[in-house]
Protein backbone atom coordinates (compact mmCIF):
# COMPACT_ATOMS: atom_id res chain seq x y z
CA UNK A 1 0.00 0.00 0.00
CA UNK A 2 1.52 3.71 -0.88
CA UNK A 3 1.81 5.14 2.21
CA UNK A 4 -0.16 8.97 1.88
CA UNK A 5 2.83 11.98 2.67
CA UNK A 6 2.24 13.59 5.61
CA UNK A 7 0.90 17.44 5.76
CA UNK A 8 4.35 19.63 6.15
CA UNK A 9 3.64 22.30 9.00
CA UNK A 10 4.99 25.76 7.83
CA UNK A 11 5.75 26.57 11.72
CA UNK A 12 8.08 23.24 11.60
CA UNK A 13 6.45 21.84 15.08
CA UNK A 14 5.12 18.85 15.27
CA UNK A 15 2.89 17.20 18.09
CA UNK A 16 4.65 13.36 18.02
CA UNK A 17 2.94 10.18 19.75
CA UNK A 18 4.71 6.92 19.53
CA UNK A 19 3.01 3.82 20.86
CA UNK A 20 4.56 0.29 21.48
CA UNK A 21 3.83 -2.27 18.68
CA UNK A 22 0.77 -4.32 19.96
CA UNK A 23 0.29 -1.95 22.76
CA UNK A 24 3.06 -3.22 24.74
CA UNK A 25 5.53 -1.29 27.07
CA UNK A 26 8.07 0.69 25.69
CA UNK A 27 9.39 1.39 29.42
CA UNK A 28 9.95 -1.16 31.38
CA UNK A 29 12.25 1.26 34.18
CA UNK A 30 13.31 4.52 34.63
CA UNK A 31 16.82 3.10 32.71
CA UNK A 32 14.44 2.46 29.47
CA UNK A 33 13.09 6.29 30.16
CA UNK A 34 16.60 7.57 30.53
CA UNK A 35 18.27 6.18 27.58
CA UNK A 36 15.00 7.14 25.45
CA UNK A 37 16.06 10.85 26.80
CA UNK A 38 19.85 10.42 25.94
CA UNK A 39 19.16 8.70 22.68
CA UNK A 40 16.64 12.26 21.51
CA UNK A 41 19.80 14.79 23.31
CA UNK A 42 22.60 12.76 21.19
CA UNK A 43 20.51 12.62 18.04
CA UNK A 44 19.87 16.37 18.32
CA UNK A 45 23.56 17.47 19.09
CA UNK A 46 23.89 18.49 15.16
CA UNK A 47 21.07 21.07 15.81
CA UNK A 48 18.69 19.58 13.29
CA UNK A 49 15.31 20.05 15.84
CA UNK A 50 14.43 21.09 18.63
CA UNK A 51 12.70 19.74 21.65
CA UNK A 52 9.62 21.87 23.43
CA UNK A 53 8.13 19.27 25.40
CA UNK A 54 7.75 15.78 25.98
CA UNK A 55 6.44 13.18 28.26
CA UNK A 56 7.24 9.67 28.72
CA UNK A 57 4.80 7.19 29.53
CA UNK A 58 4.73 3.46 29.84
CA UNK A 59 3.70 2.55 26.36
CA UNK A 60 3.55 5.48 24.75
CA UNK A 61 5.90 8.80 24.20
CA UNK A 62 4.55 12.34 23.21
CA UNK A 63 7.07 14.78 21.62
CA UNK A 64 6.58 18.10 20.83
CA UNK A 65 9.41 18.73 18.02
CA UNK A 66 10.83 21.50 15.84
CA UNK A 67 12.48 21.32 12.25
CA UNK A 68 15.31 23.00 12.14
CA UNK A 69 17.30 21.31 9.45
CA UNK A 70 15.85 17.59 9.21
CA UNK A 71 12.66 16.63 8.67
CA UNK A 72 9.93 15.22 11.34
CA UNK A 73 10.25 11.81 9.69
CA UNK A 74 13.96 11.31 9.41
CA UNK A 75 14.40 12.91 13.12
CA UNK A 76 11.62 9.81 13.95
CA UNK A 77 13.83 7.27 12.64
CA UNK A 78 16.50 7.95 13.62
CA UNK A 79 15.17 8.28 17.25
CA UNK A 80 13.19 5.13 17.18
CA UNK A 81 16.03 2.89 15.05
CA UNK A 82 18.70 3.80 17.99
CA UNK A 83 16.29 2.91 20.83
CA UNK A 84 14.94 -0.34 19.38
CA UNK A 85 18.33 -1.41 18.50
CA UNK A 86 19.48 -0.87 22.12
CA UNK A 87 16.09 -1.63 23.79
CA UNK A 88 16.55 -5.12 21.89
CA UNK A 89 19.37 -5.74 22.90
CA UNK A 90 18.77 -5.33 26.64
CA UNK A 91 15.81 -7.66 26.71
CA UNK A 92 16.78 -9.84 24.20
CA UNK A 93 14.18 -9.83 21.65
CA UNK A 94 14.16 -8.77 18.15
CA UNK A 95 11.67 -7.20 15.43
CA UNK A 96 9.68 -3.81 15.66
CA UNK A 97 9.14 -1.75 19.09
CA UNK A 98 7.07 0.78 17.46
CA UNK A 99 3.38 0.49 16.62
CA UNK A 100 3.56 1.34 12.44
CA UNK A 101 3.78 4.96 11.74
CA UNK A 102 4.15 7.52 14.35
CA UNK A 103 1.13 9.86 14.87
CA UNK A 104 1.64 13.36 14.24
CA UNK A 105 -0.02 16.75 14.02
CA UNK A 106 1.16 20.41 12.82
CA UNK A 107 1.07 23.44 15.73
CA UNK A 108 0.84 26.74 13.92
CA UNK A 109 -0.16 28.95 15.90
CA UNK A 110 0.33 30.17 19.67
CA UNK A 111 -2.74 29.25 21.53
CA UNK A 112 -2.57 26.09 20.15
CA UNK A 113 1.19 25.31 21.00
CA UNK A 114 -0.04 26.50 24.72
CA UNK A 115 -2.55 23.82 24.56
CA UNK A 116 -0.54 21.01 23.02
CA UNK A 117 1.62 21.49 26.06
CA UNK A 118 -0.45 21.53 28.73
CA UNK A 119 -1.73 17.99 27.21
CA UNK A 120 1.37 16.45 26.81
CA UNK A 121 2.44 17.68 30.46
CA UNK A 122 -1.10 16.31 31.90
CA UNK A 123 -1.04 13.02 30.78
CA UNK A 124 -0.12 11.47 33.49
CA UNK A 125 -2.81 13.23 35.27
CA UNK A 126 -5.77 11.94 33.01
CA UNK A 127 -4.36 8.66 33.10
CA UNK A 128 -4.54 8.70 36.67
CA UNK A 129 -0.55 8.28 37.88
CA UNK A 130 -0.37 11.28 39.83
CA UNK A 131 -2.82 14.03 41.11
CA UNK A 132 -0.58 16.98 39.60
CA UNK A 133 1.92 17.01 36.40
CA UNK A 134 4.84 18.18 38.64
CA UNK A 135 4.58 14.72 40.58
CA UNK A 136 5.19 13.04 37.36
CA UNK A 137 8.91 12.53 37.04
CA UNK A 138 9.45 11.82 32.79
CA UNK A 139 8.25 15.05 31.40
CA UNK A 140 9.53 18.81 30.38
CA UNK A 141 7.24 20.18 32.93
CA UNK A 142 9.88 20.57 35.72
CA UNK A 143 11.96 22.76 33.26
CA UNK A 144 9.33 25.14 32.49
CA UNK A 145 8.58 25.40 36.16
CA UNK A 146 12.36 26.19 36.89
CA UNK A 147 13.11 23.17 39.26
CA UNK A 148 17.32 23.06 39.15
CA UNK A 149 16.94 19.31 40.10
CA UNK A 150 15.92 18.77 36.48
CA UNK A 151 18.90 19.87 33.97
CA UNK A 152 17.52 21.68 31.01
CA UNK A 153 19.68 20.49 28.37
CA UNK A 154 17.12 18.75 26.46
CA UNK A 155 14.26 21.03 26.34
CA UNK A 156 14.23 24.64 24.91
CA UNK A 157 11.88 26.55 27.11
CA UNK A 158 12.91 29.72 25.70
CA UNK A 159 11.06 29.79 22.79
CA UNK A 160 7.69 29.00 24.40
CA UNK A 161 7.69 31.02 27.53
CA UNK A 162 8.69 33.83 24.96
CA UNK A 163 5.16 33.73 23.60
CA UNK A 164 3.82 34.37 26.81
CA UNK A 165 6.06 37.23 28.21
CA UNK A 166 9.59 38.15 27.17
CA UNK A 167 10.70 38.25 31.46
CA UNK A 168 11.61 35.03 31.86
CA UNK A 169 10.29 34.90 36.05
CA UNK A 170 7.01 36.71 35.18
CA UNK A 171 6.58 34.12 31.73
CA UNK A 172 7.09 31.44 34.15
CA UNK A 173 4.58 32.29 36.74
CA UNK A 174 2.09 32.49 33.87
CA UNK A 175 3.23 29.40 32.68
CA UNK A 176 2.54 27.42 36.15
CA UNK A 177 -1.23 29.35 36.02
CA UNK A 178 -2.57 28.56 32.36
CA UNK A 179 -1.06 24.86 33.61
CA UNK A 180 -3.31 24.95 36.85
CA UNK A 181 -6.53 26.31 34.41
CA UNK A 182 -9.78 23.41 34.63
CA UNK A 183 -9.46 22.32 30.83
CA UNK A 184 -10.85 19.63 28.80
CA UNK A 185 -8.01 19.89 25.95
CA UNK A 186 -7.84 16.75 23.51
CA UNK A 187 -5.49 16.42 20.90
CA UNK A 188 -4.27 13.99 18.21
CA UNK A 189 -7.53 12.97 19.44
CA UNK A 190 -5.91 10.85 21.69
CA UNK A 191 -8.27 8.83 24.10
CA UNK A 192 -6.45 7.99 27.50
CA UNK A 193 -7.47 4.91 29.22
CA UNK A 194 -8.48 4.02 32.48
CA UNK A 195 -5.66 2.14 33.46
CA UNK A 196 -6.79 -0.72 35.47
CA UNK A 197 -6.44 -2.23 39.02
CA UNK A 198 -4.29 -5.41 39.93
CA UNK A 199 -7.72 -6.83 41.48
CA UNK A 200 -9.37 -6.06 37.87
CA UNK A 201 -7.00 -7.67 35.92
CA UNK A 202 -6.96 -10.80 38.62
CA UNK A 203 -10.76 -11.05 38.18
CA UNK A 204 -10.37 -11.00 33.85
CA UNK A 205 -7.83 -13.63 33.81
CA UNK A 206 -9.60 -15.97 36.42
CA UNK A 207 -12.47 -15.11 34.58
CA UNK A 208 -10.73 -16.75 31.26
CA UNK A 209 -9.47 -19.40 33.11
CA UNK A 210 -12.19 -20.45 34.92
CA UNK A 211 -10.37 -21.13 38.23
CA UNK A 212 -8.10 -19.45 40.06
CA UNK A 213 -5.18 -17.99 39.21
CA UNK A 214 -2.67 -19.43 41.37
CA UNK A 215 -3.12 -22.28 38.78
CA UNK A 216 -1.46 -20.29 36.22
CA UNK A 217 1.63 -21.13 36.49
CA UNK A 218 0.97 -24.74 37.01
CA UNK A 219 -0.82 -24.71 33.40
CA UNK A 220 -0.67 -26.31 30.14
CA UNK A 221 2.29 -24.06 28.47
CA UNK A 222 0.19 -23.68 25.47
CA UNK A 223 -3.15 -22.97 27.37
CA UNK A 224 -1.26 -20.87 29.63
CA UNK A 225 0.35 -18.82 26.67
CA UNK A 226 -3.21 -18.44 25.10
CA UNK A 227 -4.54 -16.98 28.35
CA UNK A 228 -1.39 -14.36 28.16
CA UNK A 229 -2.04 -12.86 24.88
CA UNK A 230 -5.56 -12.46 25.85
CA UNK A 231 -5.05 -10.35 28.67
CA UNK A 232 -2.27 -8.25 26.80
CA UNK A 233 -4.56 -7.08 24.46
CA UNK A 234 -7.08 -5.87 26.86
CA UNK A 235 -7.58 -2.12 27.53
CA UNK A 236 -5.88 -0.56 29.96
CA UNK A 237 -3.06 -3.55 31.14
CA UNK A 238 0.09 -3.38 31.27
CA UNK A 239 2.96 -6.22 30.66
CA UNK A 240 4.55 -5.72 33.56
CA UNK A 241 1.22 -5.58 35.54
CA UNK A 242 0.28 -8.99 34.40
CA UNK A 243 3.70 -10.08 35.28
CA UNK A 244 3.56 -8.55 38.88
CA UNK A 245 -0.29 -10.37 39.53
CA UNK A 246 0.41 -13.84 38.17
CA UNK A 247 4.02 -14.08 39.18
CA UNK A 248 5.11 -14.98 35.54
CA UNK A 249 8.45 -13.06 35.06
CA UNK A 250 8.40 -9.91 32.47
CA UNK A 251 10.32 -11.61 29.80
CA UNK A 252 7.87 -14.61 29.91
CA UNK A 253 5.04 -12.08 29.18
CA UNK A 254 7.11 -10.37 26.95
CA UNK A 255 7.86 -12.39 24.74
CA UNK A 256 4.25 -14.44 24.51
CA UNK A 257 3.46 -14.19 20.90
CA UNK A 258 0.43 -12.11 20.51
Amino acid sequence: MVRVARDRCESGIYHIVLRGINRQDIFYDDGDMLRFLETVEMKKTDKQFEIYAYCLMTNHIHLLIRETGDTVSRIMSRVGTSYAKWYNQKYMRSGHLFQGRYGSECVEDDNYLLTVIRYIHNNPVKAGLVNKPEAYRWSSIHNYYGNKEYPNGLTETGFVLGTIHSHREKAIRAFVEFMKQDNKDKCLDEVIIHRKTDAEVKAEIEALMGEPIGRLLGMDKKKRGEIINIIKQSEGVTQRQIARVTGISQNIIFKSKT
